[in-house]
């Protein structure tokens, strides 16, 4: 293909594939389809809205929504206005979200609903750049002043569309492979995300480069369920089809995927390990049946998939095909393929893209996939991007047939088996800022949630819970330290919640090799002493959501 950008590769696929299904959605219990031309309509016509409300070329335009295809019509409809898609995980607080919008200064901004709206409303006033909210769900919210509503909008945009068409045709054709496509935010080593910077090229670059490794075409079915707050999705589901002509089925929700699964009969689904580890426990050798008839392989991404459940999936009849990449990569860097696979690897780089292993063993990648550098951030950028290559953090290895194997991260980030990053330090830093709590260390790589050692500070435990002399009960010292843990992360994400925890009666110390000589953490070393009580936090059940 020839395209510059990823709207002409949206014009041009459905000009070529027009009364073909494109995205099939759930509404009501009963599924229905939108074809090329529609949706291609539809996102010209949110986007002469987005241009009438005065959207210009390289504005920033965020949305704070749930995966639904008004969340990828909208997306098209920024990137066919020239503009930048900065969009928010939609679980974050108020103040997670106002960080990334304000940091972006964006000028418009979609939300799905009256729980999105309210997050919104409550910092508004810390963005002053905000020209105006538009609402997918206009049935949740009542006509309040300065917002728009989805349908209204819309209905705006198909009659604007004809006095705009050639200003939108402009734009596009003035679209080169350098422009930013979106910038999304992506956890570091502090309390504040980091905005990847991701162009046209970069995006293009990787999704026809996935497509040649994955071989879909137009007659496959994937079922998208992933959320489009993540570049993840956004690529190996949404952009992808754009270039396969694929039909992308979007899930109603996370919750009624195994019901998905049997309406829909994909060939192909993306996903998380977690999820295969649950659908393994609740399958079993029924595998095969739960995916349906026509599934040809799934992939697995985010996180490291174990290869026993990869194994199992493949005993079962299921083909599952891992792959590894990151934010700043668009994301993906290396995939197996149906005809080339080993499971324990995450496969050969894709077509175009190098890698190579550091001198430390931590893996680098160049190519047209690498981002343009962190908004507003040239030191970090200058940081991970060294002689042109990429460090990514992780550490790896080659094998003998080019198949890279992950093997440990040399960053210091957690990474939960549904693919949620989480940065243990600000974490860590938030509980001890609490008056009772001492020490705190997070763990949970690969799990399915976090949790914590905890080092009270006793005398103000007893204090706070009236034990002038002797010792309170271990009960009453883990409810105090619950409620201190809640009330010290009431402002991070549900990911980033610390669901269980254990009491460390004495503090963590140089003597017991825990502390360097400057008294920072051994985080390795107090893990693995305190390894079997960590274990046990995971195997007593699941806490409650």
């Amino acid at each position: 293909m020839s395209e510059r950008n990823l709207v002409e590769l949206h014009r041009r696929q459905a000009e070529r594939l027009g009364p073909r299904p494109a995205l099939r959605f759930k509404q009501y219990g009963i599924w229905h389809d939108i074809t090329w031309e529609q949706y291609h309509f539809e996102s010209l016509a949110a986007a002469a809205a987005l241009v009438e409300g005065g959207v210009k070329p390289g504005d920033r335009v965020g949305i704070v929504a749930e995966n639904s295809v008004d969340w990828l019509i909208a997306d098209m409809a920024i990137l066919a206005a020239g503009a930048i898609n900065v969009p928010p995980h939609a679980p974050l607080t108020a103040r997670q979200i106002l960080y990334q919008l304000a940091d972006a200064e964006i000028r418009f901004l979609f939300v799905s609903n009256r729980v999105q709206l309210d997050k919104i409303l409550s910092v508004r006033s810390q963005l002053p750049p905000l020209r105006g909210i538009v609402v997918f769900d206009s049935s949740s919210v009542a006509n309040e002043d300065n917002l728009l509503h989805w349908p209204a909008f819309r209905q705006r945009g198909r009659r604007a569309l004809p006095g705009l068409s050639h200003e939108l045709a402009r734009r596009e054709a003035n679209l080169t492979s350098d422009d930013l496509a979106t910038i999304m935010y992506t956890s570091g080593t502090t309390g504040n995300p980091k905005g990847v910077m991701l162009t046209h090229g970069n995006l293009l670059s990787n999704v026809l480069a996935v497509s040649e490794r994955a071989g879909q075409r137009p007659g496959d079915v994937v079922l998208s369920w992933l959320p489009y707050t993540h570049i993840y999705a956004r690529t190996v589901d949404h952009y992808s089809m754009l270039a396969t002509g694929v039909l992308l089925c979007v899930a109603e929700s996370a919750e009624t995927l195994v019901q998905d699964l049997a309406d829909v009969w994909p060939t192909h689904m993306a996903s998380v390990p977690r999820f295969y580890e649950k659908v393994l426990a609740l399958a079993g050798p029924r595998l095969r049946e739960l995916f349906g008839p026509r599934v040809d392989w799934l992939s697995s991404g985010g996180a490291p998939l174990p290869p026993a459940v990869a194994r199992a999936y493949l005993d079962a009849g299921v083909l599952v095909l891992q792959g590894y990449g990151l934010t700043e990569t668009s994301p993906v860097i290396s995939f197996n393929a149906k005809d080339a696979y080993k499971l324990e690897t995450v496969g050969r780089p894709l077509p175009g893209v190098e890698v190579s292993i550091a001198d430390d063993g931590e893996v680098l990648t160049r190519g047209p996939h690498v981002m343009k550098g962190y908004w507003k951030n040239p030191a970090a950028t200058a940081e991970a991007i060294r002689d042109g290559w990429f460090h990514t953090g992780d550490l790896g290895e080659l094998d003998a047939d080019g198949f890279l194997k992950i093997t440990g991260r040399k960053k210091e980030l957690l990474v939960l088996s549904n693919g949620k990053k989480v940065v243990p330090s600000f974490l860590e830093g938030l509980m001890q800022s609490d008056p009772c709590i001492d020490q705190a260390v997070v763990h949970g790589e690969g799990r399915n949630y976090l949790t914590a050692l905890i080092v009270p500070h006793w005398p103000n435990v007893r204090a706070a819970l009236n034990h002038s002399t002797g010792d309170p009960s271990p009960e009453s010292v883990c409810e105090l330290l619950r409620r201190r843990i809640d009330t010290a992360l009431s402002d991070v994400s549900p990911a980033e919640q610390v669901k269980k925890f254990v009491v460390v009666p004495h503090p963590f110390s140089v003597a017991a090799d825990e502390l360097t000589v400057s008294l920072k953490l051994r985080r390795n070393v107090v893990l693995t002493k305190y390894a079997q009580q960590l274990e046990a936090l995971y195997t007593e059940g699941e806490p409650a959501a």
